[in-house]
């Protein structure tokens, strides 16, 4: 099923070029497959429309958009020229296949918490939907990422978990094993949004990248920065550990924009 997945995610487009007219150029890079982040590119002072749904586009013409693990996969985008000119583009995107990941050895109250958690955990994701809704001005997403911690891919996104026998929800992340106290690095420059300690991911960092985008670093042994901290780019924020629901030292990588959770791997460049 790896070795499937892969090669369908290699025969996907990395970069589309539109030309809608002599006159119009739209470029997308990305994959369009489900999970996929796509960062676009119009004449300057155009309007793009994701759906329905208005983006925020640069001075320069860029603009960010993605879809989940299970989105549907007929989408349109609209492109309004400065000229008021409109050009509906139609996407089709790949659908994916998820592998069933068994893990066992997981302690029971990260499996069915106990009743006296459940407001923790409520006010946990209360706090982590608030912060992933921050739409900031900054363009670090358009740069390629950086690997945040070097290490064994343990675990991939999507895939639907079963802990001690039971189903759980899917996957969002990318899991990279590696010893407790591993440096872990900024994928991309930002601001710090959040940096405490959670439920089910233990010492997490969420990082605003801006246009809606943010990475997630979780089951941290410590964390470097603080909240609304600006990192660089490959600057070590924090240490990999195994805090939360965990059955060893990792690190979950995850991406979103806004809520919608996306695959980290598809922006790697092996």
């Amino acid at each position: 099923m790896k070795v499937w997945l892969k090669a369908l995610l290699l025969s996907c487009s990395i970069l589309t070029s539109l030309n809608l007219q002599a006159n119009t150029e739209v470029v997308l890079d990305g994959k369009l497959i489900q999970g996929s982040l796509i960062r676009g590119e119009v004449p300057a002072g155009s309007k793009v429309q994701f759906n329905e749904q208005p983006l925020s586009v640069t001075a320069q013409g860029q603009f960010v958009f993605g879809i989940g693990r299970d989105a549907s996969l007929a989408h349109q985008l609209t492109v309004i020229k400065p000229d008021d000119t409109q050009h509906i583009i139609p996407l089709q995107f790949q659908a994916r296949q998820y592998d069933i990941q068994r893990i066992t050895g997981v302690a029971q109250k990260y499996v069915t918490p106990p009743a006296e958690v459940t407001t923790r955990i409520q006010r946990d994701n209360r706090k982590v939907r608030a912060v992933r809704n921050t739409l900031s001005k900054q363009t670090a997403i358009f740069a390629k990422p950086h690997r945040p911690a070097e290490g064994r891919i343990s675990g991939v996104y999507g895939s639907q978990r079963v802990f001690n026998g039971e189903p759980r929800n899917p996957h969002y992340g990318l899991d990279i094993a590696a010893p407790v106290g591993a440096p872990v690095l900024a994928p991309w420059e930002g601001i710090v949004l959040l940096a405490e300690d959670l439920y089910y991911s233990g010492f997490t960092l969420i990082i605003d990248h801006g246009m809606g985008v943010s990475s997630t670093l979780m089951h941290l042994h410590a964390i470097d920065v603080v909240v609304g901290q600006h990192v660089r780019q490959g600057e070590k924020v924090a240490e990999v550990g195994a805090t939360g629901r965990v059955t060893g030292p990792h690190l979950d990588w995850r991406i979103n924009w806004f809520q919608e959770r996306l695959d980290p791997q598809l922006l790697l460049v092996e």
